[in-house]
Formats: C-alpha cells, sequence, structure tokens
C-alpha cells in the first residue's frame, strides 16, 4: 500500500525520552532541574558550532546557580533514561512495516549512543551534534539524517521534541509532527507543525497509510 514517508527522524532526547525527569532527578528537584535545562536549550540554540555536550551542561548549571559537577553526574546516569509511554510501540510497528528509523540529536556520540540505546528499537541512523559538528537547530544534523538514507526530505517525516526542531527541521523541509510531551512555547520565527499531539499515539498508522 502507498506511505506518506519511507523514513521517520526522530529528535532523541525530548521527543523519545523522557530525559527531562532524570535532568530534575540530579537537580534535585522540578523547578532547579527545569531551570537548568532550559538554560542548556537556549545555549545549544545559540551555539551552532559544536562544542563539548558536557561543557554546555556544566555551563548552564552555573548559569542556574547548581554544581557544573552536575553535568557529570547526568552523563553517568543516561542508563537510567527510558521512553515516554507509548513510544517503544509506535516505532516498533514502523520497523516491522519497513520503515527507516533515524535520530538527530543534540547531544556528545557516546550519549547519542546510549541513550539511544534504552529505546528498544533498532535505528537506521544516528546522528550527533558531535558527529556532525554542529547543533540543531543548524541544517546539519538534519541534512546529514538525510544522506545517511539517502532520501528527500519530502519523504521523511520528522518528528520534533524541543519547539527548537521546529525551527531547523522546517529549513530543510521537513513535514513535522511535534510530540509536545513538556508543553514548550513555540519560537515565534517557527512555523506550525503539521501535527502537535502531547504522545506518539497513532503515528505509525500516520506514516504508514496515505
Amino acid at each position: 500500500m502507498p506511505r506518506r514517508y519511507d523514513a521517520v527522524i526522530f529528535d532523541l532526547l525530548t521527543a523519545l525520552l523522557d530525559s527531562w525527569s532524570l535532568w530534575n532527578a540530579v537537580a534535585g528537584g522540578e523547578e532547579a532541574g527545569m531551570r537548568w535545562r532550559r538554560a542548556y536549550l537556549a545555549r545549544t540554540y545559540a551555539t551552532g558550532v559544536y562544542r563539548p555536550y558536557e561543557t554546555l551542561v556544566a555551563e548552564a548549571a552555573v548559569e542556574t546557580r547548581l554544581d557544573p559537577r552536575l553535568a557529570d553526574d547526568l552523563a553517568a546516569r543516561y542508563v537510567e533514561l527510558r521512553p515516554w509511554p507509548g513510544v517503544t510501540g509506535e516505532l516498533q510497528k514502523l520497523a516491522a512495516a519497513g520503515t527507516k528509523l533515524g535520530v538527530a540529536t543534540n547531544c556528545s556520540e557516546i550519549l547519542g549512543r546510549l541513550a539511544a540505546a534504552q529505546i528498544g528499537v533498532a535505528f537506521d541512523t544516528i546522528v550527533t551534534a558531535e558527529r556532525t559538528g554542529f547543533y540543531k537547530p543548524d541544517p546539519a544534523p538534519y541534512r546529514l539524517a538525510l544522506s545517511t538514507l539517502r532520501l528527500p526530505p519530502g519523504r521523511c517525516l520528522f518528528v520534533a521534541g524541543s519547539a527548537y526542531d521546529l525551527v531547523g527541521a522546517s529549513s530543510v523541509g521537513f513535514d513535522i509532527w511535534w510530540h509536545d510531551r513538556i508543553g514548550m512555547a513555540k519560537p515565534p520565527e517557527a512555523p506550525e507543525p503539521l501535527r502537535h499531539t502531547s504522545d506518539l499515539a497513532g503515528l505509525a498508522d500516520f506514516v504508514l497509510r496515505k
């Protein structure tokens, strides 16, 4: 049967994994964790060219009056990351139907691959900021994911987690499903996504059926 897309590329640490709970736990509470994570996201949005992921995390901790050594604690606990409810099931359906799956993540190579392994589904490509040399929303990570899958953007759906992905993924020509699990504010320059949901229920059916 004709399908809408041949591949789905995902943001990893917000669209697929509940990394926010881990940041909160390492920070010692939800309020501190949210401040720290938002400061980190603002830094990656403005950084562009890759600087070590752990450095940005530590700098964001200092900015929010936390101990910079928490960056090392966070990295050490990446094995505790878990997918959001329903995520693994939807990806398993896509994989079983022959859909290519990819990740484009603002992370170091080691931590990005470790995080992706917690999903329980094999990915055809895992593109990290370290591998690319740039942080999203720079177009480079999205384009590298496409080139490794050997597909044009029109045949791939991008599933955003962070609101900043709306800016970067749209600049490359993706249709975007925004899995907005935590209720982020959309940047004023970001376009409206094709879908804007609080879970991924129905993703596989959407991809596989026109």
